[in-house]
């Protein structure tokens, strides 16, 4: 996290928490438009190039925001980084805000890798059991690895619970070999 990147961030969350905001909703939003920015290349020259007025810039923010419907809040904090010549820097900007969102809001990180994709009851159990574990409330990501086999792999911060099927495999054979 840079001393730029964390500012920005932090200033967003503080719009998104006073105003009480839809957390959810604005992360979902940022991510729409972070896709549309990595789907379009051209997009991120127009946005990025000193040459080009920033009027340009947000009247094309603007057709955007119109057609992802993204909220005004979204909107102005896109439009501040293209301002500052700082969309380049628009990635850690989001992973930062939501760092930081997740922080103030007493969530924890966890990134769960399964064998195969997990429905939604399975998902809310397993966050439930993770939430319990670290004390806070879970928002998850997830991803599949059919090479694990079975269960899942859970990451809080730099702490890895390892339930998965090759892991359990992976501990007996070295019981087994230091016999």
């Amino acid at each position: 996290m840079s001393v730029v990147t964390s500012r920005y961030a932090r200033a967003f969350v503080d719009v998104v928490v006073e105003a009480r905001l839809n957390a959810d909703k604005v992360l979902s939003e940022l991510a729409e438009v972070q896709r549309t920015l990595h789907e379009n290349p051209d997009l991120r020259r127009v946005w990025e190039s000193p040459a080009i007025p920033a009027e340009q810039k947000r009247a094309l923010l603007d057709a955007i925001v119109v057609r992802e419907a993204v909220s005004r809040p979204v909107r102005n904090v896109v439009a501040v980084l293209i301002d500052h010549h700082r969309i380049s820097v628009f990635d850690q900007v989001v992973a930062d805000f939501q760092r930081e969102l997740n922080n103030r809001l007493g969530f924890a990180e966890a990134e769960v890798t399964s064998a195969r994709e997990l429905s939604d009851g399975e998902r809310r159990t397993l966050e439930a059991q993770v939430g319990k574990l670290v004390g806070k409330n879970v928002r998850a990501s997830y991803a599949r690895d059919e090479s694990i086999l079975g269960g899942a792999i859970v990451k809080v911060g730099s702490t890895i619970y390892d339930g998965s099927v090759k892991g359990q495999l992976e501990r007996i054979r070295e019981q087994l070999a230091e016999r």
